[in-house]
């Protein structure tokens, strides 16, 4: 099954740049469009798409709320790919901190695009890991401290959260760790649940924010 992707942005040339590049994949479907955030919520429940690739600028709705509103109003959400211009965007920041799976660069090159989209729906795996990281630790505040101290993960949890904050995917986490792959998707998914994260990007987010790990 092809991964199907819901673009958004104001500027119609955006989205039909953003067509053309990912619509010449064979296992990649653009299913809809919409020029502002307000719009996505319907075009979720209507499309069921895989990926939403969202401007993170808009005139009614910016990609944060209509971030949070997806996440807080659709039952399975999409997973959510931010579209910017910059990459240290205070923007772009809270919109990853409002649940979104990832950002891509305006004009990034087209295999950057695909593989973007590839990355996200798959999800195992940090797109962007050390943008991700200059951005918490620009407008990061360090509130995740007392939450991450409760979270109690276990050592093995530990070391996962760290590989995961280096970019690391599953496949590269259990080689590491000398595991099977399914352990490590274990272990994956005790640390997003003890931390309340979404996804990895949230989690490597409190992880930098807490100081759990280090930049660098």
């Amino acid at each position: 099954m092809p991964v199907t992707v819901l673009l958004v942005d104001d500027e119609p040339l955006v989205r039909a740049g953003l067509r053309a590049v990912l619509e010449a994949q064979p296992d990649i479907e653009v299913v809809g469009e919409a020029a502002d955030g307000a719009a996505v919520i319907p075009l979720v429940r209507q499309l069921r798409p895989d990926v939403v690739a969202m401007d993170v600028r808009m005139p009614l709705l910016d990609g944060i709320e209509a971030t949070r509103a997806v996440l807080r109003t659709v039952e399975d959400p999409p997973k959510i790919l931010v579209v910017t211009t910059f990459e240290n965007d205070e923007y772009v920041y809270e919109a990853l901190r409002a649940g979104a799976d990832g950002f891509l660069l305006k004009r990034a090159r087209p295999a950057e695009i695909v593989n973007a989209v590839r990355l996200v729906a798959e999800g195992d795996s940090l797109l962007f890991p050390a943008a991700v990281r200059a951005l918490a630790v620009e407008y990061g505040n360090g509130a995740a401290r007392a939450a991450l101290t409760a979270a109690a993960l276990t050592d093995r949890e530990a070391a996962v959260l760290r590989l995961m904050a280096r970019g690391l995917s599953n496949a590269e986490i259990a080689t590491q760790l000398i595991v099977g792959s399914e352990t490590v998707k274990t272990h994956v998914s005790a640390v997003l649940a003890k931390l309340g994260a979404r996804d990895r990007t949230q989690a490597v987010i409190a992880a930098y924010e807490s100081g759990f790990v280090a930049p660098g």
